[in-house]
């Protein structure tokens, strides 16, 4: 007998044992969950996107008043569907837009050659720091330093570094 357990497995529909809540309010799939609130400014509703096993909504937004004029529009099918894009869009371009903010390059000219200056921010919730580095046209790292987090990286900074001969930032050799 052994290890061989060959056919003494049962297939499980895993799809069951969660059933996925499609109600007037709260609409759900596997990856979102749409709820419908009270908007907090007003008197009317708003609609919060959640991502699957996120706490806080990725977006919330306004909600239609139904007919009677006092209570929301129920959740639907097609609702939902656009509601889930719109969400999706929004946190692709959060994330877009945050990996820019924490990813930046520069190519300016250095002594023997165009250099890539990067600044690569490490969002550390105690103590968050950058790493500022420049790389040759073969992508052989020329220069490497830690700095702060709120280090500025454009192109006149990047070429000041490259004129420096990439000493330390801020260690005042020329």
């Amino acid at each position: 007998m052994g290890n061989d357990f060959h056919g003494h497995f049962k297939m499980i529909d895993d799809s069951q044992d969660t059933p996925l809540v499609q109600e007037p309010r709260l609409w759900q799939d596997e990856r979102w969950t749409a709820r419908v609130i009270k908007n907090e400014d007003d008197d009317g509703w708003a609609v919060a996107m959640y991502k699957a096993g996120e706490s806080e909504p990725a977006l919330v937004g306004p909600w239609t008043m139904g007919r009677d004029k006092k209570n929301p529009k129920p959740l639907d099918g097609s609702a939902f569907i656009t509601l889930v894009k719109t969400a999706s869009e929004f946190v692709r371009r959060s994330e877009q837009q945050l990996h820019a903010t924490l990813h930046q390059s520069v190519i300016v000219n250095g002594t023997s050659g165009r250099v890539t200056v990067l600044l690569d921010v490490v969002p550390d919730e105690d103590s968050p720091y950058a790493v500022l580095s420049a790389q040759d046209e073969r992508g052989a790292t020329v220069a490497e330093f830690k700095v702060d987090a709120g280090f500025k990286l454009n192109r006149q900074t990047a070429q000041a570094w490259a004129d420096a001969e990439f000493a330390k930032p801020g260690s005042g050799r020329r």
